[in-house]
């Protein structure tokens, strides 16, 4: 299993940085795109309920075919209820982990997005808990 590294979302703070509200082409540029005149606080942007969100640091391959790489940064939000396909960090006897999460009535799958890693299978009597969903993962490009 990964290690995470949890930390509290600071949200006494903002940094509002230029934002282009237009989007950003992947194609062709814009004209119109040469200013931006608004603001986006990242804060406000990814963190709808500030008192469940954490931040946790990826560390171990298991997601990366879904593009969740070591290092990364998750936004978790432990308010929302998780669904089947969900990424999530669980709690599987006192060890943190990242995946995707499929409930049946007996057992709950743990799905990798690397075929290296297998699936878990999670009977009812063991101890677990879905302790958070992955709502946006932040990772650098460069």
């Amino acid at each position: 299993m990964e290690d995470l590294k949890i930390y509290d979302a600071d949200l006494l703070s903002e940094l509002d940085l230029p934002y282009a509200d237009g989007g950003v082409r992947a194609g062709f540029p814009s004209p119109a795109q040469d200013y931006m005149d608004r603001s986006i606080d990242l804060n406000r942007e990814l963190v709808p309920h500030p008192e469940s969100t954490f931040y946790g640091r990826v560390e171990g391959d298991s997601m990366e075919d879904r593009g969740i790489f070591e290092g990364d940064i998750m936004v978790i939000d432990k308010s929302l209820e998780p669904r089947n396909g969900d990424v999530a960090v669980c709690m599987v006897d006192g060890e943190y982990t990242v995946k995707f999460v499929e409930f049946h009535p007996d057992h709950v799958m743990l799905i990798p997005a690397n075929p290296a890693y297998r699936p878990l299978r999670v009977e009812a009597d063991e101890q677990f808990d879905v302790w958070g969903v992955v709502t946006y993962v932040i990772h650098k490009t460069r």
